[in-house]
């Protein structure tokens, strides 16, 4: 999943925690699969994968790292067939003087 543009408070800085910031989040799993996957049941459900980075997402934290390791376990606790997943998040718009461009983490795991 990528380009997912979620409006969230993570920062340490007061205003980021009352305005709040957005954030583009772009995640990639890799999957076992035993056999060919020909059905839907078969396949990850990227609907309930959308939910679980949002809630993710919806709940304040002060450092990006702290947000991208809560993804990685909550997105490997939902389906136990992703064997590694790394995940991207950007803040659009940091909280830093004359600067224009974005900061954010990347974040790999394999389980």
């Amino acid at each position: 999943m990528h380009s997912l543009i979620f409006h969230s408070f993570h920062g340490l800085f007061k205003e980021e925690k009352i305005l709040g910031n957005d954030f583009e989040v772009n995640v990639d799993i890799s999957i076992e699969a035993l056999a060919i996957i020909t059905r839907l049941q078969q396949s990850v459900d990227y609907v309930s994968l959308h939910a679980i980075i949002k809630d993710v997402m919806d709940e304040p934290t002060q450092l990006l790292e702290t947000v991208v390791q809560l993804l990685a376990e909550k997105i490997h606790l939902f389906d136990s067939r992703i064997k590694s997943v790394t995940i991207k998040i950007k803040k659009l718009n940091p909280p830093i003087g004359n600067f224009q461009g974005s900061v954010g983490v990347s974040y790999s795991k394999v389980f």
